[in-house]
C-alpha cells in the first residue's frame, strides 16, 4: 500500500489518496478521503497516472466529502484514456454531496458506480451494478432510503 502525496501546501492536504492492489490481475484501488477540488486534485492526479497500464483503475469514494468540476473533469480525462487503452474506471461509495455532482453533470451515465469497493472488486464482470433508471435496491433488495443514494448507474 502506498500513499500518493501533493504539494506541501495545507490545501492539498485535505485529500488523501492511497492506492493499492485491487485484488485481481490489472486492477488497482485508489481511496480517497477528504475534500477533490482545484486545490486537491494533485495527489488524485499523480495516483492515476501512477496506475497506466492498469485495466481497472476503482475509485472508492466513501471518504470523499467534496468534488468539484477540478475532480469530476480528472476522473472523466482518466475514463476516456483508459477507454484507449481497453480499460475503465469505475466508482465506489458515492455519497452526498458529492454523487449529486455526478447526477446533475449526467456522469452517472458514464461511470459504472457501485455501493461500495468491495462490491466493486467483486464484481468480475458480470455488472453487480444497476442501470440509473431501475429502482434502486439495499442490500435485502429492497428500496429502503440509504440504497437510493448508493446504487450503482449505467456501465461505461
Amino acid at each position: 500500500m502506498s500513499r500518493t502525496e501533493g504539494a506541501r501546501s495545507s490545501r492539498e492536504d485535505r485529500l488523501l489518496v492511497v492506492s493499492r492492489h485491487g485484488g485481481h490481475p490489472g486492477t488497482v484501488l485508489l481511496t480517497l478521503d477528504g475534500e477533490l477540488d482545484h486545490d486537491t486534485v494533485k495527489p488524485l492526479r499523480k495516483a492515476l497516472q501512477e496506475s497506466t497500464g492498469a485495466a481497472r483503475v476503482v475509485v472508492d469514494c466513501t471518504g470523499l466529502r467534496f468534488c468539484d468540476s477540478t475532480g469530476l473533469n480528472v476522473l472523466l480525462r482518466t475514463r476516456l484514456r483508459l477507454l484507449t487503452e481497453g480499460g475503465r474506471v469505475d466508482l465506489a461509495g458515492l455519497r452526498l454531496p458529492v454523487r449529486r455532482i455526478f447526477e446533475i453533470t449526467g456522469a452517472l451515465n458514464v461511470f459504472r458506480v457501485y455501493d461500495d469497493a468491495d462490491s466493486a472488486l467483486a464484481d468480475t464482470g458480470t455488472g453487480n451494478w444497476h442501470q440509473e433508471d431501475s429502482a434502486p435496491r439495499d442490500s435485502a433488495g429492497g428500496t429502503g432510503e440509504a440504497a437510493r443514494h448508493d446504487r450503482p448507474a449505467h456501465p461505461a
